[in-house]
C-alpha cells in the first residue's frame, strides 16, 4: 500500500512538472509571436509597445527622440543618460532595431547609429515636450501623457514649429553643418537661404533659429514656422560663420529693472520680481535683449514716458543698449537719439 502511495506521488509530481513546462512554453511562444508582429502593428508612425516594460519605454523613447532631433545615438549616450551598464544599453539598442528595422544605419567611423532618409519616429512625440527636451534635457515625461502634481494652467501657444522641420534643423546644429532653406518674410516673400545655425531661441511666443545667413552675410533669427523647406548640406561653417564670430551673442548686456515711476504701489512690483533694493539686475545676450524687454514690457524711454498698465518696470540704464541690434523691439526705446548723442 506505501508502496503503491509512493508512485502515486511520484506520478503527481511528474505531471506537474510537464504541466509547468507546456505553461512555460505557451508564454515564451505568445511573447515570441508578440514581438515578430510589433512591427505589422502600427498606427500612424507608432509601433505597439504593449508588451514593453515602462523602463525599457524610458529608453526607447531616448533612443527614438535623439535619432531623430539629433541625428545619431549610441550607446554611450544611453549609459549617460541613465546610468546603466553598456550591455543593457546594447540590448536596448537591438531591441529599438528590432522594432523600427529601417530607422537606424550604423556608423563604424562614430561608432554610434545614424539616422536613416526614412526615419520614421515610433512615439508621438509631441512639440513641447520636445522644444522642452531641446532647451532642459530630455526629461522623464515622454511616455504617455504628462500629467501635473496639482491643477495647473498656463497660456495657450497659437502657434508650434512643425516636428520634421525642428529636426532638420536640430540636426545641422549639432552636427555643425550647413542647410538650405525656403524661407517666407513678410516682407520680401519667399526666398533661398544657405544658413549656418547654431542655437534655437524662444522669446516666449514663438520659436526662431539663429545662425549666419550667407545671402545677407550677418546673424539672422529666423522664425522657424516661416520656413517651408529644408535641405541639408554637407558644407561645414567657415570660422566667421560660428557661435563664436556673433558679436551680438556674445555680447553680455546687464540691465536694471526697477518698479515704474508710475506705479502706485512700487514694493509690489518690486516682489512680483524678487527685486534687491527696489532693483533687479538682469545679463542677457544682446541678440535676445530686444525680445527681453518686449516680453515683459519693459519701458526703455530716458524719461519713462510710456504709460499703460502694462508697463510695470523701466530700464533704468538703457544707455546700456547701445549696440544692441533688435532694439525695434524694446518699447520707448528711440535709438535714432541715442546714435546722434
Amino acid at each position: 500500500m506505501e508502496k503503491n502511495n509512493g508512485k502515486l506521488i511520484k506520478l503527481i509530481s511528474s505531471a506537474r512538472e510537464i504541466a509547468n513546462q507546456v505553461i512555460m512554453l505557451s508564454i515564451c511562444s505568445r511573447r515570441q509571436s508578440k514581438r515578430h508582429r510589433s512591427n505589422e502593428i502600427i498606427w500612424g508612425n507608432c509601433v505597439d509597445l504593449s508588451e514593453i516594460s515602462r523602463p525599457q519605454q524610458e529608453r526607447l523613447s531616448h533612443i527614438d527622440f535623439r535619432a531623430w532631433f539629433i541625428g545619431q545615438v549610441g550607446r554611450g549616450d544611453i549609459v549617460a543618460r541613465f546610468g546603466m551598464g553598456e550591455a543593457a544599453a546594447t540590448r536596448d539598442l537591438a531591441l529599438y532595431r528590432e522594432l523600427a528595422p529601417k530607422n537606424l544605419i550604423y556608423c563604424a567611423k562614430t561608432k554610434a547609429y545614424l539616422a536613416s532618409s526614412g526615419y520614421k519616429p515610433i512615439y508621438p512625440h509631441k512639440a513641447e515636450q520636445v522644444l522642452s527636451a531641446l532647451a532642459q534635457g530630455f526629461g522623464e515625461e515622454f511616455i504617455g501623457d504628462s500629467h501635473s502634481v496639482l491643477a495647473c494652467e498656463t497660456p495657450t501657444r497659437l502657434n508650434q514649429p512643425e516636428l520634421s522641420t525642428l529636426a532638420q534643423l536640430t540636426r545641422a546644429i549639432y552636427q555643425q553643418k550647413l542647410v538650405r532653406i525656403h524661407y517666407i518674410s513678410p516682407e520680401s516673400g519667399e526666398s533661398k537661404r544657405d544658413i549656418a545655425p547654431f542655437v534655437l531661441v524662444d522669446n516666449g511666443l514663438r520659436w526662431h533659429v539663429r545662425g549666419f545667413d550667407r545671402k545677407r552675410q550677418a546673424f539672422i533669427d529666423f522664425v522657424i514656422n516661416r520656413i517651408s523647406k529644408v535641405k541639408p548640406l554637407d558644407d561645414a561653417p567657415e570660422p566667421h560663420e560660428i557661435r563664436e564670430a556673433d558679436i551680438q551673442w556674445n555680447r553680455i548686456v546687464e540691465m536694471e529693472l526697477v518698479p515704474h515711476p508710475n506705479i502706485k504701489h512700487p514694493k509690489a512690483i518690486e516682489l512680483d520680481y524678487a527685486m534687491q533694493n527696489g532693483m533687479c539686475k538682469q545679463n542677457v545676450r544682446a541678440a535676445v535683449a530686444g525680445y527681453v524687454l518686449r516680453r515683459w514690457n519693459v519701458d526703455c524711454s530716458e524719461d519713462h514716458s510710456l504709460e499703460g498698465a502694462e508697463y510695470q518696470l523701466w530700464l533704468r540704464n538703457s544707455a546700456a543698449l547701445y549696440g544692441v541690434e533688435n532694439l525695434m523691439l524694446a518699447p520707448g526705446y528711440n535709438q535714432e537719439e541715442k546714435s546722434m548723442e
